[in-house]
């Protein structure tokens, strides 16, 4: 016999319980989320393994493979990336001359192939709104940056915890699963939405990211590497951008070509921007990303934040500024699962609903 308040109570101490719990491992979480991701993405490949070894030695076989194959070049891009934005930031803040920045982007301007009434019109708003605008852009420009050092900074930690947590996903990953489905009290088949959304998204966005981000950072690093920039920085800051559908390569290759071509270096920017245009933002961006996303997700029937443009460039955008530079697979996470919370609302009440 229930006693009065007895539900309350017990529902209460399962969020507390849960709230503690998410407090406790803060510090792992990025770790945690990588580890949980990339199982997710190969649990496939660790099945076909078992049917030789034991679950252990199975699980031990797969961890040394990732570890080897994607954690450890992922750790080194975060140790390099980390160096490096760390003396940006340092300069950004130390260095940070308006006056400079203003006569730069005057002489680019001017170097620019557009009417003189146009570049008088942009001149203009440019004396007009700079200061403003260079100290929002350096406020951002430093907020997206460290949030992408953060994790850089205790990567060797980071990296234990990934690999060792890892290794118990794949022991027992199953078992979690179902102790979540008995735990849950939505029907078998919502459960099932959100487990193989998730389950999709992950094996989508480790897939096609890791995929596309190599691809682009190596083509991009080769046009550097041909006009005589250092390939490693821009190649490493190409690979990162890209995680960012659309904008992302933009953001690296519009402003180099630009200041190239101001500068006078009309060849140099033509060659930066058939690389960045044409190969990274056409060839794999449009044609090579999509057919990578469709073949990964194509066993899916549900909707995902991977569908929606804007969805998935906001989402990323707020991931990095909320986790750092693991927010680029945190933030469409969460966006898919609230799309998946939508989809389990419209099938519960599919009766209530006026979809005329």
């Amino acid at each position: 016999m229930n006693t009065p308040y007895e539900h309350g109570f017990i529902l209460s101490l399962l969020i507390l319980a849960i709230s503690a719990l998410v407090w406790l491992f803060t510090p792992f979480i990025p770790a945690l989320f990588l580890a949980l991701l990339l199982a997710i993405a190969t649990f496939s490949q660790y099945n076909k393994a078992k049917e030789r070894l034991s679950d252990a030695s199975a699980a031990l076989l797969m961890t040394l493979l990732i570890t080897i194959m994607l954690i450890l070049p992922l750790s080194y891009i975060l140790l390099v990336s980390g160096l490096e934005i760390s003396t940006l930031i340092q300069t950004i803040d130390t260095d940070f001359d308006a006056k400079h920045i203003n006569q730069m982007l005057h002489q680019t301007l001017s170097g620019l192939p557009l009417s003189e009434s146009i570049k008088s019109t942009l001149s203009t708003t440019l004396n007009n709104n700079l200061d403003g605008l260079l100290i929002d852009t350096k406020d951002f420009m430093l907020h997206i940056l460290k949030s992408i050092v953060s994790l850089s900074s205790h990567f060797v930690f980071f990296l234990i915890i990934a690999i060792f947590s890892l290794y118990y996903f794949y022991i027992d990953g199953k078992h979690i699963v179902k102790r979540l489905k008995d735990l849950s009290p939505l029907e078998n088949h919502l459960d099932d939405i959100l487990f193989n959304q998730f389950s999709s998204l992950s094996i989508t966005l480790v897939g096609s990211v890791f995929i596309v981000a190599l691809l682009q950072g190596i083509t991009f690093s080769i046009g550097v590497m041909i006009i005589g920039l250092p390939a490693l920085f821009f190649g490493i800051s190409m690979a990162l951008a890209s995680f960012i559908p659309v904008l992302g390569g933009l953001i690296i290759w519009l402003p180099l070509t630009l200041y190239l071509y101001a500068q006078g270096q009309t060849t140099d920017a033509l060659i930066i921007l058939l690389f960045g245009a044409f190969f990274v933002g056409t060839i794999i961006d449009n044609i090579i990303r999509p057919i990578i996303i469709k073949k990964l997700s194509s066993k899916s029937t549900q909707t995902s934040a991977l569908d929606h443009t804007l969805i998935t460039v906001l989402s990323t955008l707020a991931g990095i500024m909320q986790f750092g530079i693991l927010g680029l697979f945190i933030g469409p996470i969460i966006a898919a699962m609230a799309i998946s919370i939508f989809d389990i609302y419209a099938v519960k009440y599919a009766s209530s609903l006026d979809k005329s």
